[in-house]
């Protein structure tokens, strides 16, 4: 074989042998990096270290701790606990087993459900796997060898894997550690023993292809990290998570239930999540009127004819419920775009009348399957603070900022930092490239002007334009999409909306849809997340409890009651014959901000003893001085 040249970070460049590994490539450069390194960058596609390198190439070692390097120990620990499994339990049949963004999971058809007691015993053989420190082995067979394999093996799930493979494909690559072999695109790691920390976590139920037409399975979730010590960080998370759940946090507060009599993904609010979730719109409402907004409503059924008009039968109405009226399908909308369509085309618009913001805190249904729904954050009923920007082409790029700016301000307001990514064009979308260009154009030279860091996200983008995604991050440090900018040029020629320009002729506008807090029962969900249920005092539901010490004090109480409701604060009476300890506490597991308590001292002065949730008590206050300080902490959300 002949030589190659090697370029190497640094501006390195070596000549090697053709044939010669990734491994050997870098062990020869700095044989010290390959303790950490999990695979290489071969001229930008990540690979096995085994790989041999062929030609002339550019080549980065992939470590263990970035991105890429985390995902292929995951992907790696996920092939290891398959064959624990199959060790430890006989008759298991694999399938799939990804890594994903807090770890990985591994999908199983078993006759028993797995248990607690049974993760302990497949992490312990897991152990043992690793400590044989086996190689990640790669082969590549022909599609009829790899169907004979796995039909010997009885994993008929990995032969109809293989099946399914488009017509030209005609070999597959297997991986193997030890005596187990599976069916993988790669890369893993080199060996077992690169594995250091890992945790299975639980288990769920997940169908086949996630299809709920087809066989259930048990699908274990673990996680892994290069040390001990993230694991460890991580896992400590976890358990503040379970605490910050907002479904027992919603049980516990009194604010929200899912309800099985009432169906699957439908939320049920009571008064006091109803009183938080009107304080965060008509927050949204105050703020939209204040950026020349107009508030709109539509029906929540439409024709069907419109939703095929809109592109929406052909792209998105597996996720959609029909109903019939008068012999006529009717779609119930998933989305709100399509009525503020109707209103722009309700009458001839000029340029002049450019831009029109139409707003609508709109209720839409759209059919999740069983298995992804999770409380708030994933109902099939939900509210978008959804808007619809019509606009010329030249008002595109500031319209867009205003967004985002607006997005910036929210965020502010309700606590969240964010990160933003730029999301291009489908594999199935609709419009022209022409189209898609410009609107892709159009938010990454926005996104420049307003100064913000970005990533792309390739493909990721709706299927009737590209989309900017904010993605916030609440205290436990995860993200959440919640607001986005979608730029659309397809909608408006679809509904053949148009305004009159200068010249006295017809134009096209461009259509933007966006939402801020996105859907609002996530958005709340987030929130009784982030605060872990103790929300600041401009959101919570109620800011203050009056806690009389004996019945006597009653009297008093009702008269402070009423003057704070006069004032504008929201404020609840706890008169019970309990002890003051017991009400206090009972206030502080509520997340009461506030606790008023009323006794000999207090009645006889006119005043009130407010004690904060974390304890600190304020002394004695002035009825009108303690309304006073729950109207300055509001102030700036006014």
């Amino acid at each position: 074989m002949g030589q190659i040249r090697v370029n190497l970070p640094g501006n390195v460049t070596l000549k090697h042998n053709a044939g010669d590994t990734a491994r050997d490539i870098i062990s020869a450069w700095k044989e010290e990096l390959l303790a950490s390194t999990v695979g290489a960058r071969i001229n930008g596609n990540v690979a096995d270290l085994s790989h041999p390198v062929m030609e002339d190439a550019v080549i980065e070692p992939v470590d263990v701790k970035d991105k890429e390097g985390l995902e292929i120990l995951r992907h790696s620990i996920s092939h290891v606990m398959a064959q624990a499994v199959q060790a430890v339990f006989e008759g298991v049949k694999v399938t799939i087993g990804p890594s994903i963004e807090d770890g990985f999971y591994y999908d199983f058809e078993y006759a028993d459900t797995f248990t607690p007691e049974d993760l302990e015993k497949i992490e312990k053989r897991m152990k043992k796997i690793i400590s044989a420190d086996h190689p990640f082995i790669r082969k590549e067979v022909s599609r009829d060898e790899a169907v004979h394999l796995f039909r010997e093996k009885g994993e008929t799930y990995k032969v109809e894997l293989i099946n399914d493979l488009p017509d030209d494909v005609t070999r597959v690559s297997l991986y193997s550690q030890g005596e187990f072999v599976d069916l993988c695109r790669g890369p893993h790691a080199p060996s077992t023993g690169m594995i250091k920390a890992f945790k299975l976590l639980n288990v769920a139920g997940a169908y086949w292809r996630g299809d709920e037409k087809n066989k259930m399975l048990q699908r274990i979730y673990g996680t892994g990290f290069a040390t001990e010590k993230e694991l460890s960080d991580y896992l400590e998370i976890i358990e503040e998570a379970k605490k910050r759940d907002h479904r027992k946090l919603g049980r516990e507060l009194d604010l929200f239930q899912m309800n099985d009599e009432a169906g699957p993904g439908l939320v049920i609010f009571h008064p006091k999540g109803a009183l938080l979730r009107t304080i965060i719109e008509d927050w949204e409402r105050k703020e939209h009127l204040k950026r020349g907004y107009g508030i709109v409503m539509g029906p929540q059924i439409l024709k069907g004819d419109l939703w095929k008009k809109s592109g929406h039968f052909d792209h998105y109405r597996e996720n959609m419920y029909y109903t019939e009226v008068d012999e006529q399908i009717y779609g119930i909308k998933p989305m709100n775009c399509l009525s503020h369509m109707l209103i722009y085309k309700s009458r001839i618009r000029s340029y002049r009348d450019l831009p029109l913001r139409y707003f609508e805190l709109g209720t839409v249904l759209r059919h999740e399957k069983t298995g992804v729904l999770h409380g708030l954050m994933r109902a099939r009923q939900f509210t978008q603070d959804d808007a619809h920007i019509l606009c010329t082409p030249d008002q595109l790029n500031g319209e867009i900022r205003a967004i985002a700016d607006l997005v910036g301000y929210a965020m502010q307001i309700f606590g969240f930092d964010y990160e933003v990514e730029l999301s291009t064009r489908p594999d199935k979308s609709i419009g022209s490239d022409a189209d898609w260009e410009m609107a892709t154009t159009a938010l990454d030279q926005a996104l420049k002007d307003n100064d913000m860091i970005y990533d792309v996200n390739e493909g990721d983008g709706a299927f009737y334009g590209p989309k900017i995604d904010f993605k916030l991050k609440d205290a436990l440090g995860r993200k959440w999409q919640c607001a986005t900018i979608q730029c659309d040029f397809t909608l408006p020629e679809r509904f053949d909306l148009s305004y009159i320009g200068p010249d006295g002729e017809k134009h096209r506008p461009v259509m933007l849809h966006r939402v801020i807090l996105g859907a609002i029962e996530r958005f709340m969900g987030v929130l009784i997340e982030h605060y872990a249920g103790a929300f600041p005092v401009w959101l919570s539901p109620t800011q203050a409890v009056i806690l009389t010490v004996t019945d006597r004090h009653i009297p008093y109480g009702e008269e402070v009651y009423t003057k704070l409701i006069d004032s504008g604060v929201r404020v609840e009476k706890d008169f019970r014959n309990e002890k003051l300890g017991f009400k206090i506490r009972e206030g502080q597991m509520q997340k009461v901000p506030y606790m008023l308590v009323i006794g000999d001292r207090e009645m006889e002065a006119g005043t009130v003893a407010p004690r904060q949730r974390d304890g600190e008590n304020l002394g004695s206050l002035k009825i009108e001085e303690f309304s006073a300080i729950i109207k300055e902490k509001c102030s700036m959300y006014k």
